[in-house]
């Protein structure tokens, strides 16, 4: 009798354990289901706003060098967290990658501007959108560090791809127009290594 209940027990107990391991499996696939949704509706949400961007006629001189100016702007204060508090490696290299590559940018779009018919002078002052980014940045730690950050770059990085290409194919002075043609295959490839670092940081 005593060999019996010592069965009936083990039983419960390894079904027991079954059943935590299932539930355990289904709360990750159910996590994990959630994160791709997450993920598809930024992605269309992203889409959509580049459609909307597409529609918008190509800025002025002076609208362009603002945006450009804060864009790189947003770039380098986020690279320098990210240089700071990613935790992975390429993460980290890819962030002081950008803090390099828009300071470069930055000193191109200031010297077309300077060369501008008539001159502007950007403002790289960031918008309340920027700055509540980079506030909502600074609150997280670990991967999920590096996952907003690179999504983040994903996002920036497809909003200045799309405004180079639009004052380098439809702007009205020459020499922003020629920087902006420079400048667009450089953030295209930063794109392209935002979004492969995406893959590997997603969770």
């Amino acid at each position: 009798m005593a060999r019996i209940t010592s069965m009936i027990l083990a039983a419960g107990l390894t079904l027991a354990a079954c059943n935590q391991a299932s539930e355990q499996r289904n709360a990750d696939a159910l996590n994990a289901a959630k994160n791709v949704a997450e993920n598809a509706g930024d992605r269309i949400e992203n889409a959509a706003e580049n459609a909307v961007e597409a529609l918008k006629p190509t800025p002025d001189a002076q609208d362009f060098v603002n945006l450009a100016a804060r864009s790189d702007a947003f770039e380098i204060a986020a690279a320098k967290l990210a240089s700071a508090n990613a935790t992975s490696a390429e993460v980290k290299a890819f962030a002081l990658q950008m803090i390099k590559a828009h300071s470069e940018s930055t000193a191109k779009i200031k010297l077309a501007a300077g060369k501008a018919r008539p001159a502007v002078i950007p403002n790289p002052d960031l918008t309340a959108g920027q700055k509540k980014d980079l506030d909502e940045l600074r609150q997280k730690k670990g991967a999920a560090f590096d996952e907003e950050y690179i999504d983040g770059q994903v996002d920036a990085h497809e909003d200045a791809l799309a405004l180079m290409r639009s004052y380098a194919s439809g702007g009205t002075d020459a020499a922003l127009k020629a920087a902006a043609g420079e400048i667009a295959p450089v953030v295209e490839g930063h794109l392209k290594m935002a979004r492969a670092l995406e893959s590997k940081t997603d969770n």
